[in-house]
């Protein structure tokens, strides 16, 4: 008889043999499918045991932990059937070995409940171990060694690196392990004696278990990475514009400051809003204004100005910042003539008296980042402090602007006089109401969700 050749384990001592399968043809994927979707599901309820009480990135952290424990039962516990069925006696011990190891890990998720290291501990403490036993049979030329390397990948995994000292404690035992495997358990020492074939395939199953664990702990690191170097440029992008997020990239430590020789910015209030929050409510509130705000952005959007920021129920934009533009004047203008529609068809749709004050400023002005924790990019000037009382004297459903727009948009929008107002800080100033675009000018309009 050929002698006989354990099969693997796949995660920690040996990787199964895997008999050649025949070419799945395309009939047989839904049969493949309906194989592997109760196996998915089965380990991802065991990637959710004991983690319910921890935080969200814990619970990711632990769902490794988890999965790469079952695996370690299965695998192991299979290993152990397999040896047991060969009828060797001589492999009795072994068997036994994969047993204990198997009914040990099988209660790593259990430990969750205690500490949500307990569980990753347990697991180191139980594979450690058992290399050394495995090793005390097979020999240093085994394989069983050479798995020690993978604690150089995987305590960053399993304890984060941010537990420094955890991390460095068994990286260095595993180290310390492995040179006493190699050197405490030479081939002549080993409890059994077996072929060298059996061997070189022992060591083959070790290396290939050692190079797919620290592969899958290094992509696993990066994954990471990339999600949330991914979720913080997102988080950027959403409070501050695309231009700005790419300077504080490419300089992280510069400040972001600017000046604009001709800028245009509009403010946004609904009116009346207090007196019908009272009737509605708070959830009813929070929806309609959600459903205002939204409506504001995608007008922004489309128009190529930019979003400030938002106050209660005041809604802030400018235009040419922070990249100038010099038709900043029209395309706010032509924002604010489709809010007033937007809110009209809200208003209608919500069978609720909506109406928009909205003022409407254009001259030099500063813009720049600001704030350290919660960071904004904002924009200061005369300019702004005039749309804000612009916005204050205007009326619902009406758009005042000052001369510097009139100047600009009279010869492609219809306004109306509005006469003097007195501009705090500023004295009397002359304004106009801004009603639509003249015949012929073009229009342009944003279906209200």
């Amino acid at each position: 008889m050929p002698p006989f050749v354990p099969p693997s384990r796949t995660t920690s001592m040996t990787v199964s043999h895997r008999q050649k399968q025949p070419v799945s043809r395309g009939g047989d994927l839904p049969f493949i499918g309906s194989l592997v979707r109760p196996v998915k599901a089965l380990f991802g309820k065991i990637a959710r045991i004991g983690i319910k009480d921890y935080p969200l990135d814990t619970q990711r952290r632990l769902k490794i932990v988890n999965v790469f424990s079952a695996l370690v039962v299965a695998t192991t516990f299979i290993y152990a059937i397999q040896l047991w069925l060969s009828g060797d006696a001589s492999m009795r011990p072994v068997v036994l070995i994969n047993l204990g190891l198997a009914i040990i890990v099988a209660f790593v998720p259990l430990m969750h409940r205690f500490n949500e290291m307990a569980g990753g501990l347990l697991l180191v403490l139980a594979e450690f171990t058992a290399l050394i036993a495995f090793t005390s049979y097979f020999g240093r030329l085994g394989g069983a060694p050479l798995q020690y390397v993978v604690a150089a990948a995987a305590p960053f995994v399993i304890f984060e690196s941010r537990r420094f000292w955890l991390v460095f404690v068994i990286v260095t035992s595993a180290l310390v392990l492995h040179l006493v495997a190699w050197f405490q358990f030479p081939m002549e020492a080993a409890r059994l004696h077996v072929s060298p074939a059996v061997i070189d395939s022992l060591y083959l199953q070790g290396a290939i278990t050692t190079f797919g664990l620290i592969a899958a702990c290094v992509y696993y690191a990066f994954g990471l990475v990339e999600t949330a170097k991914a979720e913080t440029e997102t988080v950027l992008r959403n409070v501050l514009p695309d231009d700005v997020v790419e300077r504080i990239k490419s300089a992280p430590g510069e400040s972001i400051a600017d000046g604009f020789s001709n800028a245009s910015v509009l403010f946004a209030d609904i009116s009346g809003f207090v007196r019908l929050a009272r009737g509605l409510g708070p959830e009813k509130t929070v929806a309609l204004l959600n459903r205002l705000v939204t409506t504001f952005d995608d007008l922004a959007q489309r128009h190529g100005v930019e979003k400030i920021k938002t106050i209660g129920d005041a809604y802030m934009v400018a235009s040419g910042v922070p990249i100038p533009r010099p038709d900043h004047i029209e395309a706010l203008a032509a924002m604010a003539l489709d809010l007033l529609a937007a809110v009209r068809d809200i208003s209608t749709a919500e069978n609720l008296a909506i109406d928009v004050r909205i003022g409407m400023a254009s001259g030099p002005m500063m813009a720049g980042v600001i704030g350290k924790n919660k960071f904004s990019y904002d924009v200061w000037g005369d300019p702004v402090n005039l749309a804000s009382r612009l916005e204050q004297a205007s009326m619902p459903g009406r758009i005042t602007v000052c001369p510097g727009c009139h100047s600009v948009l009279k010869d492609m929008f219809v306004l109306e006089p509005r006469g003097l107002i007195d501009i705090k800080g500023v004295g009397p100033q002359e304004a106009w109401f801004l009603v639509g675009r003249r015949a012929g000018a073009g229009s342009s309009s944003l279906p209200v969700q």
